[in-house]
């Protein structure tokens, strides 16, 4: 091949319009050509990038018709660069460099982000499931620090669209406005009363009716639960204003334990209430009290990173 570093005939001009990527070579051809200068020889310059030799004798002329100069000359004792092939080299040198910076701070960029990790989580999620995840995830990425934000589900979706966050977990009828989400898990409301409330000792179930009319020990409005519970409740009439809004499930618990009055409250977290007798679970008559558990995060930021292998274990049990 000729070291004359005239643009050749049919080569790309270099005109304003033509896409940076048409007009340069990719890292893969620069640093081959590196190689060859290196080892001054086109076969070990192969060896050394893990690619054939016909594969770099085609990369080699791909890069030569692309700039529209004579890179590199071969003979029996090996491959040299022309005149032109020498200054590409220089610059294909900076090129490389410059992107061995740019892969290193994206390396400690990752390094940080995937340091830490932001949970919000509605307080049934973060008391009763979201603890064996985060000892899962422990085994996985032992350097990556945890903090946890319990809040009911509006309050966590508020942290997320806030950039407070990087996943949430909610309960409710749908994905709040914003977010996108996946489902992860399933639970079911229950109407709970202390054994001595006439409802333990009912010989019929309850209707959908009497529960609306009764005052009861609930949640919060924005959580999770209520707005389960208010969008059954809506064809009988609408909750009848609450004994007592309490905006923890264990305060909850509590009250409804103590005979203030009945309550409903996830299954999770009655379960071992009932188990030992402490609250009776209270029939109710054609009422659904159904509801997925989502993780959720903001529309369009998929989750990577720490995040992305937390919810990839709560999948595992979805």
């Amino acid at each position: 091949m000729s070291g004359d570093t005239q643009g050749r005939a049919g080569a790309p001009e270099a005109g304003a319009g033509v896409p940076l990527h048409h007009r340069v070579p990719d890292l893969g051809a620069l640093e081959l050509l590196l190689a060859v200068a290196r080892l001054g020889s086109l076969g070990r310059a192969a060896r050394a990038q893990g690619i054939t030799q016909p594969a770099a004798s085609s990369r080699i002329r791909s890069m030569e018709r692309q700039l529209g100069l004579a890179l590199v000359e071969r003979s029996p004792r090996g491959s040299r660069l022309t005149d032109a092939g020498t200054l590409v080299t220089d610059w294909a040198r900076r090129v490389v460099e410059a992107a061995e910076a740019f892969d290193a701070g994206a390396q400690a960029l990752r390094g940080r982000r995937d340091s830490r990790l932001r949970v919000a989580a509605s307080l049934t999620i973060a008391e009763y499931l979201l603890p064996s995840w985060l000892i899962a995830l422990r085994g996985q990425r032992p350097g990556t620090a945890v903090s946890l934000l319990a809040g009911n589900s509006r309050a966590v979706a508020e942290r997320l669209l806030a950039g407070e966050a990087d996943l949430g977990f909610v309960e409710g009828l749908d994905v709040p406005a914003g977010l996108d989400g996946v489902v992860v898990g399933r639970d079911r409301l229950v109407v709970v009363a202390a054994p001595s409330h006439p409802w333990a000792r009912r010989r019929t179930e309850l209707t959908a009716a009497e529960l609306a009319a009764t005052p009861l020990i609930l949640r919060e409005r924005g959580s999770g639960t209520r707005q389960v519970l208010d969008a059954a409740l809506a064809a009988a009439g609408g909750l009848a204003e609450p004994l007592l809004e309490l905006a923890s499930t264990t305060a909850v618990k509590s009250a409804a334990v103590s005979e203030a009055a009945p309550s409903v409250l996830s299954e999770l977290a009655v379960r071992e209430e009932l188990t030992g007798g402490r609250l009776v679970e209270v029939p109710v008559r054609e009422l659904e009290l159904g509801r997925e558990l989502r993780a959720v995060w903001p529309t369009g930021r998929r989750p990577v990173g720490p995040a992305r292998d937390l919810l990839g274990l709560t999948r595992r049990g979805a």
